[in-house]
């Protein structure tokens, strides 16, 4: 155990005191978990990036107009200013006749620089609030109001229950959105859906967790999760329960070993995956070994051990990122 008098039964004794950032961060890294496997799978891990750095400029800005324009406190909140700088940074990678998919990532370096720049520059010129401006970035909070842990909540009930319900449309957009056109999905509607319920997830949860342990917690549970699932609804349960996982192990972590609460909860995550990993390689050897004992070449298929994806009238496997087929003796790529 740890030397520092901390100690797990004292944790306990005080878990009244810790028990609104203790839920807000289950909740938040259930969320987050969940709509990490789209971000995988979209291929779009830097644009969660760019959002949780939109947040803590929205967040500081907030605070800036507070004390140096005079706005009042009441409607001009931090939780507002995240979900505008948000929202906004979402509407720009949205905007055009063409699709998420043909934004490149300087545009997404753009946003993600001057999120971060943007958020530490105001800090200079919020004294009162430094603070703060540290939790933002890097997710140093140690206590959650119980409004706040409410609002994560509601929000991860709220939109667990719409990504759930409809996962088999936002699969196949994220997958190949060529596809779900010629099917005749409403692949605009969408897209849009999956990646404002991501801003929104990240300004909320940036607020009150910080930016660091939130971009963790949108990739780290899904690439575990990608590590192990057979298909996208096991994916989506294992990353949302790595995320919680993730969420409260690193603030108990962060408390018995004194470590800043976003790193602690960005290292479980890390742990995690590692362990995935490792689970995932011995799986793969144990089907090969009985299904390919002469080492022929691998065949998609039930059990493959890789991540099926249903699509029109055959199955899509994701391996490496690339979304392949197998038809007969040999795989085909979707473009």
């Amino acid at each position: 155990m740890p030397d520092n008098g901390a100690s797990l039964q004292g944790f306990v004794d005080a878990l009244d005191l810790f028990v609104d950032p203790l839920l807000a961060a289950t909740w938040a890294g259930a969320l987050l978990g969940l709509l990490g496997v789209y971000v995988l799978v979209r291929r779009m891990v830097f644009l969660s990036a760019a959002l949780s750095q939109s947040a803590g400029l929205g967040v500081a800005g907030a605070w800036y107009a507070q004390i140096h324009l005079g706005l009042a406190a009441s409607w001009c909140t931090p939780t507002l200013g995240a979900a505008v700088a948000t929202l906004g940074a979402a509407a720009l990678m949205l905007a055009g006749p063409r699709s998420m998919a043909a934004r490149r990532d300087s545009a997404l370096g753009l946003v993600y620089l001057l999120g971060s720049a943007g958020t530490l520059a105001l800090g200079t010129r919020i004294v009162q609030e430094v603070q703060d401006i540290e939790t933002i970035l890097f997710g140093s909070a140690v206590a959650v109001l119980p409004e706040d842990a409410a609002q994560v909540r509601n929000l991860a009930l709220g939109l667990g229950v719409i990504h759930l319900w409809w996962h088999r449309g936002l699969t196949q957009v994220a997958v190949d959105p060529l596809g779900a056109r010629i099917r005749r999905l409403p692949v605009r509607l969408l897209e849009w859906l999956l990646i404002l319920s991501l801003a929104a997830a990240v300004s909320v949860c940036t607020r009150v967790l910080g930016a660091l342990p939130v971009f963790a917690f949108t990739v780290l549970p899904a690439m575990a999760a990608l590590q192990v699932a057979p298909n996208v609804p096991w994916a989506l349960l294992i990353a949302a329960m790595a995320g919680a996982v993730a969420g409260a192990g690193g603030y108990l972590a962060a408390y018995l070993w004194e470590l800043p609460v976003g790193a602690s909860q960005s290292l479980v995550a890390a742990l995690l995956l590692a362990a995935a990993w490792l689970l995932g390689r011995v799986l793969d050897w144990q089907h090969r070994r009985a299904a390919h004992p002469s080492g022929e070449v691998h065949v998609h298929g039930q059990g493959c051990g890789h991540l099926a994806v249903p699509h029109g009238d055959h199955t899509d496997y994701v391996v490496a990122g690339q979304v392949q087929h197998g038809l007969h003796d040999h795989d085909h790529h979707h473009a």
